[in-house]
């Protein structure tokens, strides 16, 4: 089946020329809608009060992504509740560690993170055995991280915050594309949600991840395009070979869910594992100072554009009041040449 339309069920890439997916459309002439499948969703305040969970009582946090840390200090101001100064933060990555700038003085704070995968913040957190975790989550039953911290025995409180919610996606036409590529269960939810009888229709379906595979088997969804693989690490080389009629060799775990299973990549990663460490707050100083700079910068430049433009209006101003003056006089002049006549 040739493929020259695909809908993407992810938001359209910042910069589409960087992209791998530009490839696509200026090798193979390949025609892309971008378009996210689901959204997060906060949970109330008034709901999440009936876990009984006071945020305060606890003495560390553990955050896996943005939207963890989004909903936790959204969750905060709509609770009215306050965190101790000695609060600990742990990130499983340093990316969502750096994050937390734009909640906290990071400085000022304890915050730890893992190297790469959730199985290197767990060896940080193995350190720190006596604190009261609390896991800011969304409000699946379980994951692969609650599982990871089960399974390491650690004492925690599941914090659900925020929820998937399926989009609707019955303004596209599925007749229009010959291809659909989709990155995890709430968007194959989505996907069925919103056409049901996805399954009978003549579209090729590509999918990245096992957990998005084993969604798409569940729904009896056939799944043609199967990615990452050795040669196809990315959706868009598993995309390219297809259309090139290369043969596809067998799915291997994605980055994310080797993060999430604390599995090692055994693709082109070093044998030395680095260890987990603290943030490096020196290094964040720096990037602090330069960012105020930065932004010192752009004041004083507004300001000056400020003032030059407050210059000329004023100079207008002036040119327009002396115009007026100049009327009056002559206007009097007038006046007078004719009482004289």
């Amino acid at each position: 089946m040739k493929i020259k339309k695909i809908l993407i069920s992810q938001p359209a890439p910042a910069d589409l020329e960087k992209s791998p997916y530009r490839n696509l459309i200026n090798k193979h002439h390949v025609d892309i809608t971008f378009f996210k499948f689901f959204e997060v969703v906060g949970i109330p305040a008034s709901e999440f009060r009936k876990t009984r969970i006071h945020i305060s009582e606890y003495s560390a946090i553990i955050f896996n992504s943005k939207n963890a840390i989004d909903h936790f200090f959204r969750m905060l101001k709509e609770l009215r509740e306050t965190i101790s100064e000695d609060m600990k933060f742990f990130c499983s990555t340093e990316a969502i560690a750096l994050y937390l700038q734009n909640y906290i003085q990071y400085r000022k704070r304890k915050v730890f993170f893992g190297n790469q995968y959730f199985s290197d913040l767990l060896e940080v957190m193995g350190k720190h055995r006596e604190e009261k975790f609390l896991f800011p989550c969304s409000d699946e039953k379980q994951t692969e991280y609650t599982k990871a911290l089960d399974k390491a025995k650690f004492k925690y409180t599941k914090a659900p915050m925020y929820t998937s919610a399926p989009k609707d996606l019955t303004k596209f036409k599925l007749e229009d594309y010959d291809a659909i590529a989709l990155f995890s269960p709430i968007g194959v939810r989505s996907l069925v949600k919103s056409f049901p009888d996805v399954k009978d229709r003549d579209i090729t379906i590509a999918a990245f991840g096992t957990s998005t595979h084993a969604a798409l088997k569940e729904q009896g969804i056939k799944l043609t395009i199967g990615a990452p693989t050795q040669s196809s690490p990315s959706m868009a080389m598993a995309i390219e070979n297809y259309i090139m009629g290369k043969e596809q060799d067998a799915v291997i775990a994605s980055k994310g869910e080797m993060m999430k299973h604390g599995v090692k990549s055994t693709i082109a990663t070093s044998p030395k594992k680095a260890k987990p460490v603290i943030a490096n707050k020196e290094i964040y100083k720096q990037r602090m100072e330069e960012k105020k700079a930065q932004a010192a910068a752009r004041r004083a430049a507004r300001a000056a554009e400020k003032a030059k433009k407050e210059k000329e209006a004023a100079k207008l101003a002036a040119m327009e009041q002396a115009a007026v003056e100049k009327n009056k006089s002559n206007t009097g002049k007038k006046g007078k040449e004719a009482g004289k006549k």
